[in-house]
């Protein structure tokens, strides 16, 4: 598990997508219609004006929670190797916590987890 390995992974997946954007444009028919530029939301045709502007801070409020959903992600690996590795797994992760607490901190301290 190598240098190797990340090239033929990066490889393998440029190629299979490369392969299915060209079979997809060599068998389906290309075709253009109004229908399709128009705006779409859950199969029901829009009425009025389709462009409306949402606050900023439901996009935020995503941010954050997609934050400390990765960090979901780096936690389970180190709760597997934490007894193998000690004290030293231990302090990382509470760096780890102390940083993220502090985004936490700043995020509510600005109002961004206050729900509109």
């Amino acid at each position: 598990m190598g240098p190797a390995s990340l090239i033929v992974l990066i490889t393998a997946a440029i190629a299979f997508s490369g392969i299915a954007i060209l079979i997809s444009r060599f068998v389906l028919k290309a075709t253009t219609n109004k229908q399709k530029g128009e705006p779409y939301e859950c199969g029901i045709p829009t009425k009025g004006k389709t462009w409306v502007q949402l606050n900023v801070g439901y996009y935020l409020f995503a941010l954050i929670f997609l934050i400390f959903d990765v960090e979901l992600v780096f936690l389970y690996p180190w709760a597997v190797a934490a007894k193998a590795t000690g004290w030293i797994a231990f302090i990382e992760i509470v760096i780890f916590f102390f940083i993220l607490f502090s985004g936490f901190l700043y995020a509510h301290r600005k109002g961004a987890l206050k729900w509109l």
